[in-house]
């Protein structure tokens, strides 16, 4: 019997005003110039991949991320992904599967028994569902240093407020921040 602590962390980067993508959805502007001296070296791609034994996303971030694996590969490596859709997506790799339902069921059959630490990395809708139905546990919230002034917003609409916690932050040499928060439950 697995011990370990089942855990759901969304995971998103955004500009300091708080947007995820252009409103063409473009991200070229993750690609930063800035250089912060005392900042650490960037984790690699490897060790995020390590992080998660499982990604969660929505329809329109893995369709972007089918369209930016063409020019970078598939970002998430071999470890399982799970698409929330509706519609019927083409599906090119055998870590993805597509799941039609409730978050509640995805998350209690499908994720509880056969995974530990679940990201959901995209986007703003699936990540404001979890957030609001209580399944999601802690923010990583990596600001870029760039601010867009318009397009898709981090976070949808909340009718309440969510208490967080601080668990840590971290300054890399690209000017990137991570910002580390549990949810109060």
């Amino acid at each position: 019997m697995n011990t370990e602590p089942f855990t759901i962390t969304v995971h998103m980067v955004a500009s300091l005003d708080g947007y995820i993508a252009k409103k063409d959805n473009s991200v070229s502007w993750f690609e930063t110039t800035d250089h912060y001296e005392y900042g650490v070296e960037d984790d690699s791609t490897e060790d995020f991949l390590k992080s998660a034994d499982c990604f969660v996303m929505g329809s329109n971030t893995y369709e972007h991320a089918l369209e930016l694996s063409v020019d970078y590969g598939w970002v998430y490596g071999e470890v399982p992904t799970i698409v929330v859709t509706h519609r019927n997506l083409p599906v090119e790799r055998k870590s993805v599967e597509l799941f039609a339902g409730d978050l509640q069921q995805l998350v209690n059959e499908r994720l509880k028994p056969h995974y530990r630490n679940v990201w959901v990395v995209g986007g703003a809708k699936l990540v404001s569902e979890f957030i609001r139905s209580g399944l999601a546990d802690e923010i990583r919230y990596y600001v870029l240093p760039v601010i867009l002034g318009d397009g898709v917003p981090f976070f949808e609409n909340f009718e309440r407020e969510y208490p967080l916690h601080l668990k840590g932050i971290k300054a890399f040499k690209s000017g990137l921040l991570e910002l580390r928060y549990e949810i109060r439950k």
